[in-house]
C-alpha cells in the first residue's frame, strides 16, 4: 500500500486522472501467491485483468493468459516468450490461431470442437506441432461440453498434443467448500479421462476466481486467505497432473491506485455534489452497483491527507452526461475543496481495461508505473473521439 507521505511526494508530478500501478506491490503479492501455492503449482496471470503489469510479472509467473489478437499484439510488443503464452478466448478464427501456433505459443485452449478443427489446420499448414487444453463448460457460453471433449480425445490428431483440460467457473467466489467439491469432481473427471481413453492429459488449468475485498465493510485483514484455504487441495491435485492456476483479480487488485481531481462542488435538494475529473469510464470495481458500495478512497488537500472523520456526506460523481456516472452514493470528506485529489484503492485489476472509456469521447487516463518509490509514465492522456469515430 503506498504510504501516505509517499504519495504527498508524489502528488506534483502526477496528473489527473490517471492510474498508478506499484510494481513493488505487486511482484510481492506474486511471490506470497506462489510460496503459498507451493513449487509443484504454476502461476498464470489473466491479461486482461491488466496488460500494463505484463513486464513487471514476466520473470515470475510461468504463463501469461491471453484472449484476443489484441493481447496477443501487446505481448509480442512486449517481447514476452512464446513459452510463456497461453492463447485462449471463445471466439478464435483461422487466421489468429495459425500466428499463434506458428509464433510457438506453449498452450492453446479448445473451446469447441471448431476450434480443435482450426488447430488442426493451422498445425498442418504450419507444420509446427502445439500443445491443446481442452475448456470443459460450467455452464456458461465458455468450453464444451464433457461429450464435446470426449469425442476429440476419442479421435486425436496426430500432430496436436492434447495436453489436459482448462476449466474456470466464475470470478469473485468466496465459498470455499463450494471450490473443494467442485475440485474433488474435477480430480475424478481427469481421472476417468485417463483411464477411458489411455491418455496421459496431465497439464490441469483451473482459474478459481478468488474474491478480493474492495470494499469497506469488507475483512482485509490478509486478503491471501481465500488462497490459503484452497491451497492444500491444489497442492494434492499437483501430485497427479501438472496444476497451473489461473489469476488477473486476485493477484492484481492491491498494486493498483486511481486518482481524479475535484472540478466542482455544489448542493441541491439537500445532497452535497462532488464533481471529479474522472468517472465510471475509468472507474469499474466489481458489485459496485451504481456508488452504492464504498471503495477505500483517500482525500488530499493541498498536498496532505485529510482526516474526514467529521466532515460532510457528499455523492461523488464524474464527468460523464448520465445520471450513472456516480462513483460513491455516500462518502464522507472535510473541508472539501476544488482541485482536492481522491485517491481510489484497489483498482489494479480491470478498471484500465474494462470501463467504457468510449463513452462521450472523454480521454482516457494518465497511466504512471511506481518502482522504488519512483514514477514512470507509461500512456499520456489519450483522447478518444479519432479513435471512436474511426479517425485513427
Amino acid at each position: 500500500m503506498i504510504k501516505d507521505e509517499i504519495f504527498n511526494s508524489l502528488l506534483d508530478s502526477c496528473k489527473t486522472p490517471a492510474f498508478i500501478f506499484d510494481e513493488d506491490e505487486l511482484r510481492s503479492r506474486a511471490f506470497l501467491i506462489k510460496s503459498i501455492l507451493g513449487d509443484g503449482i504454476r502461476l498464470c496471470f489473466s491479461v486482461k485483468a491488466n496488460a500494463f503489469l505484463i513486464p513487471a510479472l514476466t520473470d515470475i509467473v510461468d504463463y501469461f493468459e491471453i484472449c484476443s489478437p489484441g493481447e496477443f499484439d501487446i505481448c509480442m510488443k512486449y517481447s514476452v516468450p512464446p513459452e510463456k503464452m497461453l492463447y485462449s478466448g471463445v471466439h478464435k478464427d483461422l487466421w489468429d490461431v495459425s500466428r499463434a501456433v506458428s509464433y510457438g505459443c506453449a498452450i492453446i485452449t479448445a473451446e469447441s470442437k471448431r476450434h480443435y478443427e482450426l488447430i488442426k489446420t493451422a498445425v498442418k499448414e504450419s507444420g509446427k506441432k502445439t500443445r491443446v487444453i481442452l475448456r470443459l463448460s460450467s455452464g456458461n457460453q465458455f468450453g464444451m461440453s464433457e461429450k464435446d471433449i470426449e469425442d476429440i480425445l476419442a479421435d486425436p490428431a496426430k500432430d496436436v498434443d492434447i495436453a489436459g483440460i482448462h476449466y474456470f467457473a466464475g470470478t469473485g467466489r468466496s465459498k470455499l467448500k463450494k471450490q473443494i467439491e467442485e475440485l474433488e469432481k474435477l480430480d475424478l473427471y481427469l481421472s476417468g479421462i485417463r483411464e477411458r481413453f489411455s491418455g496421459d492429459t496431465p497439464f490441469f488449468e483451473y482459474g478459481p476466481g478468488l474474491p478480493f475485498p474492495y470494499f469497506e465493510d469488507e475483512d482485509r485483514t490478509d486478503t491471501l486467505l481465500p488462497l490459503k484455504g484452497l491451497a492444500p487441495k491444489l497442492q494434492d491435485l499437483s501430485g497427479k497432473y501438472t496444476v497451473s492456476i489461473e489469476m488477473g483479480r486476485f493477484l492484481a487488485s492491491s498494486c493498483g491506485y486511481y486518482i481524479t481531481s475535484v472540478s466542482d462542488i455544489k448542493t441541491s435538494k439537500g445532497v452535497n455534489w462532488c464533481i471529479v475529473d474522472g468517472g465510471i469510464n475509468h472507474v469499474n470495481y466489481l458489485g459496485q452497483m451504481i456508488g452504492m458500495k464504498v471503495p477505500v478512497i483517500r482525500h488530499f488537500s493541498g498536498g496532505k491527507r485529510v482526516d474526514d472523520g467529521d466532515g460532510e456526506v457528499y455523492s461523488i460523481c464524474g464527468s460523464l452526461c448520465t445520471i450513472n456516472d456516480v462513483l460513491v452514493r455516500s462518502f464522507t470528506m472535510k473541508d472539501l475543496k476544488e482541485a482536492d485529489v481522491l485517491l481510489f484503492e484497489n483498482i489494479g485489476a480491470y478498471s484500465v481495461t474494462e470501463a467504457y472509456g468510449l463513452f462521450l469521447s472523454r480521454p482516457l487516463p494518465y497511466v504512471y508505473m511506481l518502482k522504488d518509490g519512483k514514477l514512470k509514465k507509461s500512456r499520456e492522456l489519450t483522447e478518444t473521439w479519432d479513435i471512436n469515430m474511426g479517425w485513427r
